[in-house]
């Protein structure tokens, strides 16, 4: 049976690789989670899958890439209020 992927799914799947990247890169020391990278991956992954799960909703998911793109957010946020200050 071929595999069927959508515009979404196709989304999500980037999305996971994204987070998933940041991760295994901050794991191996290869990527600071303090800098920016490493929270624009997880945000802009986060809100990729979210994409997706607007096309096909699973709670559990939703709750979880919400809390994921806050939490990237805030780390940008972080960064830039620390770039500023220098």
């Amino acid at each position: 049976m071929p595999l069927s992927l959508t515009g979404p799914d196709i989304i999500g799947y980037v999305g996971v690789a994204m987070i998933l990247t940041a991760y295994a890169l901050a794991q191996f020391e290869r990527l600071s989670p303090a800098g920016l990278i490493y929270p624009i991956l997880n945000s802009c992954g986060a809100a990729a899958v979210l994409v997706s799960l607007y096309f096909s909703p699973n709670w559990p998911s939703i709750v979880i890439e919400v809390a994921w793109l806050t939490i990237g957010v805030s780390g940008l946020i972080r960064w830039a209020l620390k770039a500023r200050k220098h």
